[in-house]
């Protein structure tokens, strides 16, 4: 596990397989997936721990991550394969704290598990 931006926390998660345009796709106002091509579409990424590929898109998509915890709407943690540019700035700006894992450890994890990330002890911990 890489960490990005360090943080502590427990929920649930939320899990995609599709890369995610923090700009065409998070709504700010309800943190809700809009793009209905999105295998996440009409979920909301609020209080989630929002595990996914990676993101893509424009710079923008930095302050969409922004806005959206702005909004109390963020998930209250990013893992991904691959942080982008967008990704790893707007969870520094919001304090979302994000981590890079491995293609076997993205897969070892599920939808709606309960984990604890904890960046101090570069740990994913499940179930718990």
């Amino acid at each position: 596990m890489k960490v990005l931006v360090k943080g502590r926390v427990r929920g649930s998660i939320l899990k995609s397989n599709t890369p995610i345009n923090f700009l065409g796709t998070v709504d700010t106002k309800s943190g809700i997936i809009s793009d209905k091509n999105h295998d996440l579409y009409q979920k909301s990424v609020k209080d989630s721990i929002l595990v996914f590929p990676g993101g893509v898109g424009s710079s923008v998509g930095a302050y969409t991550i922004y806005s959206i915890q702005s909004n109390d709407v963020a998930p209250t943690a990013m893992v991904c394969k691959k942080a982008d540019l967008t990704v790893a700035t707007g969870c520094a700006l919001a304090n979302i704290p994000l981590v890079i894992i491995s293609d076997v450890e993205f897969d070892s994890l599920s939808n709606g598990e309960e984990i604890l990330l904890d960046t101090d002890s570069s740990k994913i911990i499940t179930p718990l």
